[in-house]
């Protein structure tokens, strides 16, 4: 069997004298590593719906809104990603059926976007898909899955996400 690569870095971190910073190294090469696992299982699953993560999460975030729409901006700001990126996924979403934009009945300056019967329905099927293949089992136990969301949540508190 092969040594885990980032095990070796470690040994080369120590090699060169960087200690202090060794077990940090491994810590975010690890947790970078663990997110390119997940994100190709994710891709896999929602490849079949024609979807990415982003666009899959912009679907989810209208699904549960009290009324299936919302301003871009509030999307831009609850998803945590640039107004770009929520456009793009917009103009893709849209482009499927997926999503509608329309005016803001208010305010002249903002846009609504709101999540079609169409994909209301797809966004169930692939949760579906994700919650058998991905979310179900990730690969941890249980009581390790929760010691891996208290850590994550610690780090993401002390880097001001909320």
């Amino acid at each position: 069997m092969s040594r885990d690569p980032i095990s070796l870095a470690r040994e080369n971190w120590e090699r060169e004298g960087w200690f202090d910073a060794a077990e940090g190294m491994v810590a975010v090469t690890s947790v970078m590593r663990a997110q390119q696992i997940f994100q190709a299982r994710v891709d896999e699953v929602l490849k079949p719906f024609d979807l990415t993560f982003a666009r899959y999460e912009l679907l989810m975030l209208l699904h549960f809104s009290s009324r299936g729409s919302m301003p871009l901006k509030k999307a831009s700001e609850r998803l945590q990603v640039h107004p770009t990126s929520i456009t793009n996924a917009v103009d893709r979403l849209e482009a499927a059926g997926l999503v509608s934009r329309s005016p803001h009945p208010t305010d002249g300056r903002a846009t609504l976007i709101a999540v079609t019967t169409t994909g209301r329905r797809t966004a169930l099927k692939a949760t579906e898909a994700l919650n058998t293949e991905v979310f179900g089992k990730p690969g941890l136990s249980a009581r390790r899955v929760t010691t891996l969301v208290n850590v994550l949540e610690d780090l993401r508190r002390g880097a001001g996400d909320f």
